[in-house]
């Protein structure tokens, strides 16, 4: 139970009408969930308009309701919040409520296309390794301490954030790694959050739907160093271009990490393995488990950021070297015949690129590289044909099938990736919808010592069809076709 007015600390108010004296027992952003004195926010979101649903919050007992728009009528008892962003105060009021448990461990926010996910889960496995207690915000899973908690959203939103953060804080964290998207930075998910330090790693093709074009796209990405304090730290990816952006306004401390340029932290690949790879961070030479210049590229990160929240050097490249690859990220097995199947999430295609030519670079040349990959429906349709083009200029066999096609109708998304394909390659590639059969198809045109990438999915153990959604685990299944007898 809070006071209200304490809960309206640092938000921006445009008129206040009724008693800031109240106590209130929640707060809440879905009209459904409120309940005798809680506050509700009316949103106006990208499917519905929360104001649409203040009489409803109010019939189910809320005492005050904060809004961008005031009600046609006013209800007498209750006190009407107006403010100039809906989002934006539910993420401070959410920080609030909460007691702003970010200002009492050091919060990491990760973002940028790809890398977030493996960069935040292996920082927490680190800091972990290494004897902190430490919790974790991500597209897999959130973890508090050792506990485990399922999650959909790459960032969450802002009163579910706080709500971990708290009970991190409650369990002892140190330290928490936090996945930043771009829809949650546009969303203000993250406003009302104090962050130690913020990682930058890259920027492609991805959630044009959304943002409509790059330069939107890049410049929310950039808000989030934008607002980061002097006591904050700033590290991104020299090698990307948008990196030296991201630091353009920022306030907090500047740091950098390449392969290529000089950085604060600089990395070369010395030798790559399908077990490993050799690098040399900083005049240190470590072996790593990860593999690919991709994951070169995370480790760094990792390092660095390690480094920044002020872990011995030493210390740090013996944990890098014990780290295992996240689920879904690069995940492989060697079948009882030989084949070599890999499980990833690229879904992108600079993902979907250096998936492939990380592959390339350790392979022999004469095993096959069979390329199972799909693009997501009701998303970015742009990068379906450039997706179909790199998979059938890099592989040996493409099979064309469904990803999580939502409310679209997959064969349309295929045709969309079969665009892409230069008509010299045509014959390398194959058209089958469902997934499973694509799959069993591949796996049955696998010889000993190919190589099999089922690319898109990744960690995901679902797949989307219509609003529904289905068991579907790509590392299951072709577990199941290549190794038969253990399933």
């Amino acid at each position: 139970m809070k006071v209200l007015k304490e809960i309206l600390y640092k938000v921006t108010l445009e008129k206040i009408i009724g008693n800031t004296t109240v106590v209130i027992n929640n707060l809440h952003f879905d009209s459904r969930k409120v309940s005798l004195n809680d506050v509700f926010v009316a949103i106006s979101g990208t499917v519905a308009d929360g104001h649409k649903y203040i009489e409803k919050a109010t019939f189910s007992g809320a005492l005050v309701i904060v809004c961008e728009q005031l009600p046609d009528n006013l209800v007498n008892g209750i006190t009407y919040v107006v403010v100039p962003d809906s989002r934006e105060a539910l993420a401070i009021m959410a920080a609030n409520f909460y007691d702003n448990p970010s200002e009492d461990l050091s919060l990491v926010g990760i973002t940028g296309t790809n890398g977030k996910t493996t960069i935040a889960t292996l920082l927490y496995e680190l800091v972990k390794k290494a004897g902190y207690n430490a919790g974790l915000l991500s597209t897999v899973k959130i973890m508090v301490d050792n506990t485990t908690y399922e999650t959909h959203l790459t960032t969450p939103d802002s009163l579910t954030i706080n709500k971990y953060l708290r009970a991190m804080v409650d369990a002892g964290a140190d330290y928490c790694f936090m996945e930043v998207s771009s829809h949650g930075i546009d969303q203000k998910r993250t406003k009302g959050l104090r962050f130690a330090g913020g990682v930058f790693t890259n920027l492609s093709h991805d959630h044009l739907d959304y943002h409509k074009d790059f330069k939107s796209y890049r410049d929310v990405k950039k808000q989030f160093f934008d607002d980061l304090d002097k006591n904050a730290f700033a590290l991104v990816n020299a090698d990307d271009k948008n990196g030296i952006i991201m630091l353009q306004n920022t306030k907090a401390t500047k740091k950098t990490y390449a392969l290529k340029t000089i950085a604060d932290f600089k990395g070369h690949v010395i030798e790559s393995q399908m077990n490993g790879q050799l690098l040399r961070i900083n005049q240190q030479e470590v072996w790593v488990k990860l593999i690919g210049r991709f994951n070169a590229y995370n480790l760094l990160a990792i390092y660095g950021t390690a480094k920044l929240l002020g872990l011995d050097s030493l210390e740090i490249l013996q944990l890098l070297s014990a780290l295992e690859s996240v689920g879904g990220r690069f995940q492989y097995f060697i079948s009882h015949s030989g084949v070599i199947a890999i499980v990833d999430y690229a879904h992108t295609p600079d993902a979907l690129k250096n998936v492939l030519e990380t592959i390339n670079s350790i392979r022999s040349g004469k095993e096959e590289l069979l390329t199972v990959i799909g693009c997501g429906g009701d998303r970015d349709a742009g990068k379906r044909p450039v997706m179909g083009k790199i998979a059938a200029t890099l592989s040996d066999k493409v099979f064309f099938t469904s990803d999580n096609p939502r409310t679209e109708n997959p064969e349309t998304i295929i045709n969309q990736m079969e665009e892409g394909v230069p008509q010299n390659m045509a014959d390398r590639v194959m058209s089958i919808v469902n997934r499973r059969e694509a799959i069993k198809v591949a796996s049955k045109m696998a010889k000993k010592h190919d190589i099999i990438l089922i690319a898109g999915k990744g960690h995901e153990t679902y797949q989307e069809i219509n609003g529904e959604r289905f068991d579907f685990d790509d590392y299951k299944i072709v577990s199941e076709f290549l190794n038969p007898k253990e399933h």
